[in-house]
């Protein structure tokens, strides 16, 4: 009874691992953000020239063999830019999935498997979910003012709910399968139930839905940036950089296309990532392929 008829895999983890590197989206996605991830963290070594160093003689240089994404308005390297203002976009994706792995799946966990906890919890999820995402998020750092953790903070709280409303839907099935009332019956209580038998279970869609979250990060944080409601100007993240290029779109279009193109490649990378997983980990899904 204590090893899992389920685990993190629906089958076992080496057969999973055939089936998602067979899984042409998954593949795809895995390479996209991998290369994200090592130009942002190898920027140091990438970059020739710091992301701050202005060179006024060397304004508005257009891509080439020396500064390979331009300069700006001030002479500064959009490469590095570009590379150092996505360490900042990837961090806060990064904080706003581990909230919402914490606290998303407490509120859905326990709004799953506590009847008593389910209408109060799901009707605030439902009052949060009520507003778009983007608009509340605004809402929210307008009135917290504008800064990183500000940022991560108006994210999670917009993405907390959806994450929760998908893991409380796991739970509800899980909780009714058979080894979980043979566990209750051993006189198991309901704390090592819901973490040894319910949780484990519901990891697939949770694991699914947490790669989505990211890729909505990153495009949103991008959104409150360019509207002053993100990181302070001072630091460089790819919403910042579109919102700077976007008084020189005309002379210089760089500016606002190659932070767009990371934008771009970064959430569709995720999102391929995301639906990879899907396809393999979702029991719905095969049921349809089959």
């Amino acid at each position: 009874m204590a090893d899992l008829a389920l685990t993190l895999f629906p089958a076992n983890a080496r057969r999973t691992g055939r089936k998602l590197l067979r899984n042409r989206a998954f593949v795809a996605g895995a390479f996209l953000v991998t290369l994200v991830f090592l130009a942002i963290f190898l920027a140091p070594l990438l970059a020739q020239y710091e992301p701050n160093r202005m060179q006024i003689r060397m304004r508005f240089r257009e891509p080439s063999a020396e500064f390979w994404f331009g300069t700006d308005n001030l002479g500064r390297d959009m490469f590095a830019r570009v590379l150092y203002g996505g360490r900042l976009s990837i961090e806060i994706g990064f904080w706003v999935v581990m909230l919402n792995a914490v606290f998303g799946v407490a509120m859905g966990a326990l709004a799953g498997y506590f009847r008593a906890l389910d209408n109060p919890l799901m009707r605030l999820s439902d009052a949060l979910m009520a507003f778009p995402s983007v608009l509340l998020a605004i809402g929210i750092a307008a009135i917290l003012g504008p800064s990183t953790s500000t940022a991560v903070i108006a994210l999670a709280v917009v993405y907390i709910p959806r994450t929760a409303r998908i893991l409380r839907a796991s739970v509800l099935v899980v909780r009714e399968l058979d080894y979980v009332h043979a566990s209750r019956a051993a006189g198991a209580g309901d704390w090592h139930i819901l973490t040894r038998h319910i949780l484990p279970n519901c990891m697939a869609p949770l694991l699914v839905q947490l790669s989505f979250v990211f890729a909505y990060a990153v495009l949103s944080e991008a959104v409150l940036s360019f509207l002053g409601l993100g990181a302070p100007p001072t630091v460089p993240s790819w919403g910042i950089l579109i919102s700077e290029g976007r008084s020189y779109i005309r002379e210089a279009w760089w500016l606002t296309v190659v932070p767009g193109l990371a934008i771009a490649i970064t959430v569709l990378g995720l999102n391929l990532l995301g639906d990879g997983l899907r396809d393999v980990l979702d029991p719905r899904m095969k049921i349809q392929q089959e």
